[in-house]
């Protein structure tokens, strides 16, 4: 979690929160999820089965960074398509 996220069931989370879904080239998910979670925007990256092959989550302070931090990301070769969901609520698992 980072500064633009703070636990709080139910309630709009200060900043954006989003996971971007991506497809990329055959063979390259390992060495594309490394590059990823090097960008200081991304909180975790995910190896998927199914219609995507990556999930990756993301914090950015308003719309304008979230549109940065997926253009940066649509600027890795490996990539070949990405499409954005950005989080309406929040609902953390009670501890």
């Amino acid at each position: 979690m980072n500064k633009y996220c703070e636990e709080m069931e139910g309630a709009a989370l200060p900043g954006v929160r989003a996971f971007v879904f991506c497809k990329v080239s055959s063979g390259s998910e390992r060495e594309t999820c490394k590059r990823i979670a090097e960008y200081p925007f991304v909180s975790e990256v995910c190896i998927v089965y199914g219609e995507y092959d990556l999930i990756v989550e993301i914090y950015a302070e308003d719309l304008e960074e979230l549109d940065s931090a997926t253009n940066e990301i649509r600027t890795i070769p490996s990539i070949t398509y990405t499409s954005t969901m950005i989080v309406g609520r929040w609902f953390p698992k009670a501890k």
